[in-house]
């Protein structure tokens, strides 16, 4: 089903790239294609050791203890010549809380990693619907807080420590901030939610107009939410940490950098996040990008927007990081 509705268009640039996309990323994902996405995911994607091939960076996974104290991996990336202490930056990935692994979309972080001389930490946590609420984001909290805990170990800076995480991964980043200002622990610096996913309801304009087009439509949003909550989506019980637009009361956060598209699902949602911080006394950098659709950044990163876009993500990085 499209949207009767009007909607931005999409930029010129971003709208050439979805339509030599064609078939290989379709606007709308059913529960029922989760498995198949899955599967084309692992067979086409970049492993980190291609994502690190000619960089001088050096990784190891590590086994931690997840939500009730399951096993779950994480991977630590720093410079071959990292020494003393850097700052971190912990990734959460996106996939809309059903897809992908805690490599996908990690290239920003990588160069991060490189001209900071940062160490970054992804957590692999597991996936809706197998693993619903709260495996999402009490793993990724666990391996927060594992983090910060052997910070010196990993040669962390742990005063200079930001989240970082892209749609599923931006929601992700979000609540872990939220779960450490309610639970004292751990310190964090900054917040980088990209175009990320925040409320559940499906409630929005933005959603309403975003149906049957672009990249993660209505459609895929309300499948994502499903598998995550259940028959509790949209409900009255319904986690802060879980779905973060949620959350009546947003002080004591840390600094956020929120930008999205004009023409994607999240953007009304993105938009009211960061009002909410700053009713609250918070500071919030917010970006709505015309023209944009979700990910469109990762997805066509030669297009004028995706670069001016990137260029304002990796200043507010180095200033956050500089502190």
């Amino acid at each position: 089903m499209t949207s009767t509705l009007a909607r931005p268009p999409f930029d010129p640039e971003l709208e050439a790239v979805l339509t030599l996309l064609g078939d290989q990323i379709p606007p709308s994902m059913t529960p029922e294609m989760i498995p198949v996405v899955r599967e084309g995911m692992t067979s086409m994607t970049p492993g980190i050791d291609d994502l690190l091939a000619d960089r001088p960076l050096t990784q190891h996974t590590v086994e931690i203890p997840g939500y009730r104290g399951d096993t779950i991996e994480v991977t630590v990336i720093r410079r071959t010549d990292h020494t003393g202490l850097g700052p971190e930056i912990y990734h959460t990935h996106g996939g809309g809380m059903v897809i992908g692994d805690r490599f996908a979309g990690i290239e920003p972080v990588l160069a991060w990693v490189e001209k900071h001389d940062a160490v970054a930490v992804t957590v692999e946590y597991r996936l809706a619907p197998e693993f619903p609420d709260p495996y999402p984001v009490e793993d990724s909290y666990a391996g927060l807080v594992w983090t910060a805990r052997n910070a010196a170990e990993l040669g962390i800076d742990a005063s200079r420590l930001i989240v970082f995480g892209t749609s599923a991964g931006g929601g992700l980043a979000a609540g872990i901030s939220l779960l450490a200002r309610d639970r004292r622990t751990p310190a964090i610096a900054g917040q980088v939610l990209q175009c990320p996913m925040l409320d559940d309801r499906d409630a929005t304009v933005s959603t309403r107009q975003i149906e049957g087009v672009g990249v993660w439509d209505r459609n895929s949003n309300i499948t994502g939410w499903s598998a995550l909550l259940g028959d509790r989506r949209a409900g009255d019980d319904v986690s802060i940490y879980a779905a973060p637009a949620r959350a009546v009361d947003l002080a004591g956060l840390p600094p956020a950098f929120i930008s999205c598209g004009s023409a994607e699902v999240f953007r009304d949602e993105d938009v009211a996040y960061a009002s909410a911080i700053w009713a609250a006394g918070g500071q919030a950098e917010l970006h709505v990008w015309p023209g944009g659709f979700h990910g469109s950044e990762m997805l066509a990163p030669h297009a004028r927007i995706s670069q001016q876009s990137n260029e304002n993500l990796d200043k507010w990085v180095a200033r956050i990081l500089a502190a």
